[in-house]
């Protein structure tokens, strides 16, 4: 068997210039609810991908449609130039979902095995213990596990089939800030072994720091696409918080350039497209202290497009 740093899947389909998603112009609806609309998503191997969006946009059932869970009522899907099911039947394709896929009597040690049986070849479960920090936990029954050693049990039966794609369906759900960390450690080190990662989640910051490429999903459309700086790019201005007690809000919000401006005790945020020119009216017409100027974060793109006022 090769080692661990290869990934064959992953190499052979790179090597024949595959894409480890293609999916175009996907519809799906369930009844009147259109869930998602023309969404078009390419992934190329070795990316690692972060797919957001508020709850309702259409995420879930874009990747249950991924994996072959789901057929599209109109599009294609192709995972390394094969349908869905096609590809996890070849071991191309794992999943970490929210929920369900284990047994609680059996061990840690033992759901991976049980699991093993299934593929034709697989990684050592040792091996894939070892890579989801489970290692130490091995003869511990499932149901004595906290939901954030379940999750580390689904990445390692994922890892099994050693699979050139891993879909994340919210893979820190319920996990604390430390075992986020460590969670998303393990993966960042397996993805730099070559495996594509498509991750959904709905902490903003794990795909400020963890992601190549950001999709953002929106009442089932994809509003943006693009590398995490590209995507904060989209929406223009700064934001600049100061300390100034007793605001005077509804004359600042009137400042040319200003978009917005929220207190919170004595705390400001102004969203401004000229930073330099409310700064220099905090200092020069106020008691501001306390100024800070800053691009815009991801969280405050997030909402600019996925508002109930911006365009589909």
């Amino acid at each position: 068997m090769e080692s661990t740093d290869t990934l064959v899947h992953a190499e052979a389909a790179a090597s024949a210039r595959l894409l480890a998603v293609d999916a175009t112009a996907l519809r799906k609806s369930f009844g009147s609810v259109h869930a998602v609309e023309h969404a078009t998503l390419q992934v190329r191997p070795g990316e690692v991908v972060a797919f957001l969006g508020p709850n309702g946009a259409g995420k879930t059932t874009t990747i249950d449609m991924l994996l072959g869970l789901s057929q599209p009522d109109a599009g294609s899907v192709r995972v390394f130039g094969e349908s869905p099911r096609a590809a996890i039947a070849h071991g191309l394709v794992s999943a970490v979902l929210q929920t369900g896929g284990l047994l609680k009597d059996l061990t840690v040690r033992e759901t991976l095995q049980l699991t093993a049986s299934l593929f034709a070849d697989t990684r050592p479960v040792p091996e894939v213990m070892q890579r989801a920090g489970i290692t130490e936990i091995a003869d511990r029954r499932v149901n004595l596990c906290s939901g954030g050693q379940r999750q580390r049990l689904r990445f390692a039966m994922a890892l099994l089939s050693d699979p050139g794609l891993l879909i994340l369906d919210e893979p820190t759900t319920g996990m604390d800030v430390e075992g986020r960390r460590s969670f998303w450690n393990a993966i960042r080190a397996d993805a730099a072994r070559g495996r594509t990662v498509l991750f959904a989640t709905h902490y903003l910051e794990e795909a400020d720091e963890y992601a190549d490429r950001i999709v953002l999903m929106s009442r089932g459309r994809i509003v943006a696409d693009g590398a995490t700086t590209d995507i904060k790019n989209l929406v223009s201005g700064r934001t600049v918080t100061a300390t100034l007690p007793n605001a005077d809000v509804a004359a600042l919000a009137i400042l040319p350039g200003v978009d917005g401006v929220q207190a919170m005790g004595d705390r400001l945020i102004i969203h401004t497209r000229d930073s330099d020119a409310v700064t220099r009216h905090l200092l020069t017409q106020t008691e501001a202290r306390d100024l800070e100027v800053a691009a815009q974060n991801l969280e405050s793109v997030f909402l600019a497009l996925t508002s109930e006022g911006s365009a589909s």
